[in-house]
């Protein structure tokens, strides 16, 4: 008799089955770009080409979306020779960990970065600072090159014909799109100028290791020092993306379907919650936070050694960031992912529950997969109890989501004292969240 493969893992199974094309198409139009590029460094040596691309592979092979992928361009001046300043007044709203990159006098090697195309002089005639590096400026410089580069390669035959054109070149707010054709699939880069800053990564400067990532892993990552991106025309500020994405990788380091169900929920949210991509929702930036959440709140092992159990450890984590409108960023938790997203959050989470309630229709990828529907998970919506740790932040623990596990009939730990807690706070909620169990 055939083993009956329980559905979740039919569903992992086909997306791990394109994962092999799927690098191989990566591959191809990353070395397109690449060619691109080297001839963008050999026109202006300011700009310089990054090999070091692993984390981008690793990205997009749990990627099932279509949403741009980074490419940075370091340009050839290390941070550290820069003056790093604090925003104006007038830019306080800028955001966490944002800066103006100033030019000091005197400094050896810096020629090159004033010049009129990438700089602005200073206004205030600072004895220490000459003027400022302007991201607005570099993009524009940047977006010169990369048509002209584009256009040589063609010329010469270096790129596979019809793998990239000029005109598919759009000059985003802090970015520059481009679409590379490989074989039968297209893949959006977003090329990004970047600065590198070799000593400290100040949005993790004093943090302490969440529970759930691998030991040392938040030090060593520090270590590495961060990159400096466009934000705004006028500042840069620490790329969070690129010190998250390597959280992620570290979490690939760990035993268990931490990552597994980071793919099955990129690619329920691609095909169900946002039709195919026809519609706006939620990004993979937003579930690779979300794991990262789930990762700290359930750091034990066995919170991630079932597949089904693991992606709810994910989805309990999204619904309530949904309930409250609140995403917290993992570094910054005061600031929210979702606010000024333009997202529709109600209708957003009826998709998101009634998917946690009955995740069989959208786990079908065949008629042999149909039978019967088992019933709802949940009798009525969790919604008031979701939206608990917006009127009290103390909520946002362990046992309060062990509470939600709960609920979709997905707690099987057998630890004694977290039992007793989520006990504890089982019968704390009740009453607030006027349910019965």
């Amino acid at each position: 008799m055939a083993v009956r493969v329980p559905l979740w893992h039919h569903y992992l199974q086909a997306i791990r089955s394109r994962a092999v094309a799927r690098a191989q198409d990566f591959q191809r139009a990353e070395d397109v770009l690449l060619t691109v590029l080297e001839r963008v460094s050999a026109l202006d040596p300011r700009f310089l080409v990054d090999y070091s691309r692993d984390l981008g592979a690793f990205q997009f092979a749990l990627r099932s979306s279509d949403e741009p992928l980074d490419m940075e361009v370091p340009l050839q001046v290390e941070a550290g020779a820069l003056l790093i300043e604090e925003p104006g007044d007038a830019e306080r709203g800028a955001g966490p960990g944002c800066c103006r990159l100033g030019v000091p006098r005197g400094g050896p090697g810096l020629e090159p970065w004033v010049t009129e195309d990438v700089f602005t002089a200073s206004s205030e005639g600072s004895s220490a600072c000459l003027g400022h590096i302007v991201p607005g400026k570099v993009l524009r410089v940047l977006r010169d090159l990369l048509v002209a580069a584009i256009v040589h390669c063609k010329h010469q035959g270096l790129v596979p014909p019809g793998s990239l054109t000029g005109d598919s070149l759009k000059e985003e707010e802090l970015g520059l799109s481009l679409l590379v054709s490989s074989g039968w699939r297209t893949i959006r880069f977003a090329v990004v100028p970047v600065v590198w800053r070799q000593h400290g990564a100040p949005a993790l400067e004093g943090a302490q290791r969440p529970p759930g990532l691998p030991d040392g892993s938040l030090r060593r990552i520090a270590g590495r020092g961060v990159v400096l991106v466009p934000a705004s025309a006028q500042l840069w500020r620490v790329s969070t993306d690129d010190l998250l994405t390597r959280l992620l990788h570290a979490l690939g380091s760990l035993q268990g379907h931490r990552l597994d169900s980071l793919s099955i929920l990129d690619r329920v949210n691609h095909e169900s919650w946002r039709d195919g991509g026809r519609s706006p929702g939620l990004s993979f930036g937003h579930l690779k936070t979300v794991l990262l959440w789930a990762s700290a709140l359930f750091p034990a092992p066995e919170d991630w050694a079932e597949l089904q159990g693991a992606v709810y450890r994910l989805l309990v984590v999204l619904l309530c960031c949904l309930a409250t409108g609140h995403l917290p960023h993992f570094l910054w938790p005061e600031r929210s992912l979702l606010r000024g997203a333009g997202l529709d959050l109600r209708a957003l989470y009826q998709r998101v529950e009634r998917f946690a309630s009955q995740p069989e229709a959208a786990l079908c990828l065949h008629a042999s997969h149909l039978g019967r529907r088992p019933p709802p998970r949940i009798a009525n919506g969790v919604r008031a109890l979701l939206q608990l740790p917006a009127s009290d932040p103390a909520y946002w623990a362990t046992a309060y989501f062990d509470v939600l596990l709960d609920k979709f009939q997905v707690f099987h730990i057998q630890d004694k004292d977290r039992i007793a807690a989520m006990q504890s706070i089982f019968r704390k909620t009740r009453t607030l969240a006027g349910e019965d169990r």
